[in-house]
């Protein structure tokens, strides 16, 4: 389990004074207690991956920002702390495994404009969960709805 791992690390980090692992690590806990306390039901490995993707768009989010005010040090930290999150994630997919799975997924929705992008992205959610950035995929999926 994603959870029983991170425990390990974090026990790691401890023992070896790595600050920023222990940071991002108490942060991640943290965020997958809170969200199992509002879901009131203990977290699957598929919602941790949710709340490991929740938290690398906050950090992606925040690198944009930092970027904009000429703050390179604190994007570099931001980094950082999402390269020791992405350690969580499974292997990534190719743009063109997404593609693939985006037209499978438009063709057994039937979806034929941008109306039924919801109805593609129901499909496709489940398939990729962590296993691909979520605006990638949307993206893709825009680009075929569009054609």
């Amino acid at each position: 389990m994603i959870k029983n791992q991170i425990d390990k690390d974090l026990i790691e980090a401890m023992k070896a004074h790595d600050e920023t692992k222990l940071l991002v690590l108490r942060g991640l806990k943290s965020a997958i207690k809170n969200s199992e306390i509002q879901k009131q039901q203990e977290l699957t490995d598929s919602d941790c991956l949710g709340v490991i993707q929740s938290q690398i768009k906050t950090r992606n989010d925040s690198i944009t920002m930092y970027n904009q005010g000429n703050r390179p040090e604190l994007a570099a930290k931001e980094q950082a702390e999402i390269d020791i999150l992405k350690t969580y994630l499974p292997e990534q997919m190719s743009e063109e495994e997404v593609k693939s799975l985006v037209l499978e997924a438009i063709k057994t929705s039937s979806a034929t404009s941008m109306q039924d992008m919801g109805k593609v992205m129901g499909i496709l959610m489940p398939q990729v969960k962590g296993k691909a950035d979520p605006s990638l995929i949307s993206a893709i999926v825009k680009t075929e709805l569009s054609k």
